[in-house]
């Protein structure tokens, strides 16, 4: 085939085996983050059966994000040389069994040991997955669709793991909840072979491992040392790690620029599109876990809900999340994808006012409410970002980009724990310690003060009315929290909105490969448009 029959030709259209591949790749999107979002519900169980301290249960909840995010990058480089299909099997293999091991955990340094194995292997999954749907459908607007699905599945699962964590732990032990992903683990390694063709880069340049080093080590430090202050106020240890993560962080970045085949290529970043997307994404992620971290906890120990109640009472977070992914695309025949991502971050920022109504004695009505108002606004910035991302980039920077947005999903996730959780946390202490009634246990006062879980679990154990007023002392405490942190992410919602706002120039339709400069030149080189099959875009090779 001659260069310009190459170029003229329309690329092929996806069959019904593309589609059946892509709905056994929206299996891994699913448990990922169903997986970051289920130990929400299972805390008050956990706490009963292991006894955390409120920093170990935040690293069980936080560490698979932190693991993932830091990975992503890694795992994506790794996929291009070892084969993409290879890779994806290979993390199928390690997630079912860091499954089982964190299901079966029996101490909380173990849990945070399985769920940080379950991070490892996460990663290797969701870059892989990704590539690979850009290699199945090479016709732009095909390609849109699939990727649209996709990361549909990757919110669905957010906002389906309070419900189904519910059902399973009104029934089952809280380990439990992590033995769903070993079956559709199984069902990915028997597919996958079968429907999924292999990809590799044959000429992927040479691994710098002193950067994946740098990277990990530096977002490790830097979250552990931000925790460590919201939770233990200023002190030199915790602020020497943390300036020891921000400065290897800026190691990375300056090794990158020095680099002939860079981990991260910078300069992705100074397109305008690609980075407004890319932080609008990450805050408003950052904003929404962090808020459903409390939310969970609240409705079983705040309202008194069962785990199951608890999580038919998140159930209008789901419809909302899958309403707004899957009304984004369609919203953009009427105006362009700036404007539905702000307007949607509004709405989310009204579902922050709502949360921030909750009282220590008012009913599951308003929380449902805000999850409804949060995922139903947040999600077209997740679809539209992640689509405008990738049509921001060149062909050749589409794996890259891929996993870029890939890390700012579960950074934002992550931090939006770590951060917003200890800030919560640290409010909760204070306002406990000053309100707990006279004669207390020592050893009793300062579980109480460490975390609500721990508090219910102590409270049951006291004289009924010291336990009782211990008890309304400690939800009030934590509703105050909850409300703090909501009016610090209604604030941060609208700032991201502002900053969506500035894409206006990017024009509406989503999948045509145009920027606004380019449909002013007539130049289409844009990942999403390119009519050339993709495997000769990227320069990629299959087996």
């Amino acid at each position: 085939m001659t260069e310009q029959e190459t170029t003229t030709t329309s690329p092929a259209r996806a069959g019904r085996r593309e589609w059946t591949a892509l709905a056994v790749l929206s299996l891994p999107a699913m448990l990922i983050t169903l997986d970051n979002t289920v130990l929400h519900l299972a805390v008050p169980h956990l706490n009963a059966s292991l006894n955390p301290s409120g920093l170990q249960l935040l690293w069980a909840v936080d560490i698979y994000s932190f693991l993932i995010a830091s990975l992503l990058i890694v795992a994506g480089t790794l996929g291009d040389r070892i084969g993409r299909r290879r890779l994806l099997l290979i993390g199928a293999v390690g997630f079912g069994v860091a499954s089982l091991l964190t299901a079966f955990s029996s101490s909380a340094e173990m849990l945070i040991v399985s769920r940080a194995l379950l991070g490892i292997a996460g990663a290797t999954l969701t870059p892989s997955s990704m590539s690979l749907i850009r290699n199945l459908f090479h016709d732009a607007r095909q390609r849109t669709v699939a990727l649209s699905v996709w990361i549909t599945c990757f919110l669905v699962g957010g906002a389906i793991g309070p419900l189904v964590g519910g059902v399973m732990l009104e029934h089952f032990w809280w380990g439990s909840v992590f033995l769903l992903s070993v079956p559709a683990m199984v069902l990915l390694l028997i597919l996958g072979p079968v429907l999924l063709p292999e990809y590799r880069d044959p000429r992927p340049g040479t691994i710098d491992f002193a950067s994946m080093g740098l990277l990990v080590l530096s977002l490790l430090a830097s979250v552990y040392g931000l925790k460590k202050l919201a939770v233990e106020g200023i002190a030199a240890v915790p602020s020497l790690i943390l300036l020891a993560g921000l400065a290897l962080g800026v190691w990375f970045v300056v090794r990158q620029r020095g680099l002939t085949h860079p981990l991260l290529d910078m300069g992705l970043f100074r397109e305008r599109t690609f980075s407004a997307s890319l932080g609008g994404m990450g805050l408003a992620l950052f904003a929404m876990s962090g808020s459903q971290f409390f939310i969970a906890q609240y409705l079983q120990m705040v309202v008194g809900l069962s785990p199951l109640e608890a999580g038919l009472a998140s159930l209008p977070g789901s419809l909302g999340g899958v309403a707004g992914s899957l009304f984004a695309p369609v919203a953009l025949r009427w105006m362009r994808a700036a404007y539905v991502m702000t307007g949607g971050l509004v709405i989310a920022a009204a579902g922050f006012v709502v949360l921030a109504q909750a009282g220590a004695d008012g009913g599951p009505a308003t929380v449902m409410v805000a999850l409804g108002l949060l995922n139903i606004g947040v999600s077209p910035t997740v679809v539209l970002g992640t689509d405008m991302m990738i049509n921001s980039a060149p062909p050749e920077k589409a794996g890259a980009v891929s996993a870029i947005s890939d890390t700012s999903h579960e950074l934002g996730l992550g931090l939006g724990i770590a951060v917003l959780g200890s800030l919560g946390g640290a409010i909760y202490s204070d306002r406990v310690s000053g309100e707990l009634p006279a004669g207390l246990p020592e050893g009793a006062a300062a579980s109480i003060r460490d975390s609500i879980g721990n508090a219910v679990d102590e409270i049951s154990r006291l004289p009924e009315g010291l336990g009782t007023a211990a008890l309304d002392v400690a939800r009030e405490a934590f509703t105050h929290g909850l409300v703090l942190v909501s009016v610090v992410c209604g604030v941060l919602t609208v700032l991201t909105a502002f900053m969506t706002l500035g894409l206006r120039r990017v024009p509406a339709a989503v999948g045509t490969g145009e920027s606004e400069e380019s449909k002013e030149t007539g130049e289409s080189g844009r990942a999403g448009g390119a009519s050339t099959e993709l495997l000769e875009a990227d320069g990629r090779t299959t087996d």
